[in-house]
């Protein structure tokens, strides 16, 4: 293993809503007998209401402060010692500061998929807010592929079987002495 991960046991999961960060992350934290932990799910119990109300009755604004202060949170368990595996929410990866906070603490994973399949998975999602407008979804998709770059290491999900991400996450060079 990577001294970066020994450090800081976190492999962060970043991608475009859709991707398949959190049945990715589940499946990846059981295979390595770590925790696992979907940001927005976290976000959800913490407020006591789903993503998509924050964003309708608060906005974006006030969702991504929300975002940035359980991702704080939770990456101080890692820093504490305890290995998990952290579901990043396809926007949280954008701010600088969450960027620098999960660059210095752990590991962060691209999860790279096309647009075609993450049209296909989001199409009728009404709990995906930035997902209501077909446009702005690609608009999106597009300018953020250049943040996801900047993680450690990128994988692609070509289609729906999380098995073979997981493999590929696996087979990296951070889990090698």
């Amino acid at each position: 293993m990577i001294l970066k991960l020994k450090r800081a046991p976190g492999i962060y999961l970043v991608g475009f809503m859709g991707c398949g960060k959190s049945t990715i992350g589940r499946a990846l934290a059981e295979e390595l007998g770590w925790s696992f932990c979907d940001l927005d799910e976290e976000i959800e119990r913490r407020e006591s209401t789903t993503i998509s109300q924050i964003f309708d009755a608060r906005g974006e604004a006030a969702f991504r402060e929300a975002e940035s202060a359980a991702l704080r949170e939770r990456v101080q368990t890692v820093i504490r010692g305890h290995p998990q595996v952290i579901s990043l929410g396809g926007g949280a990866f954008v701010g600088e500061e969450n960027f620098t906070l999960v660059s210095e603490h752990g590991v962060t994973v691209w999860i790279d998929c096309p647009f075609t399949v993450i049209e296909r998975r989001v199409a009728a999602a009404a709990h995906r807010p930035l997902a209501r407008d077909p446009a702005q979804l690609r608009t999106l998709f597009d300018a953020r592929r250049s943040v996801y770059a900047r993680a450690d290491y990128r994988v692609e999900a070509l289609d729906d079987d999380p098995r073979s991400v997981v493999e590929q996450i696996l087979a990296l060079p951070l889990f090698r002495p």
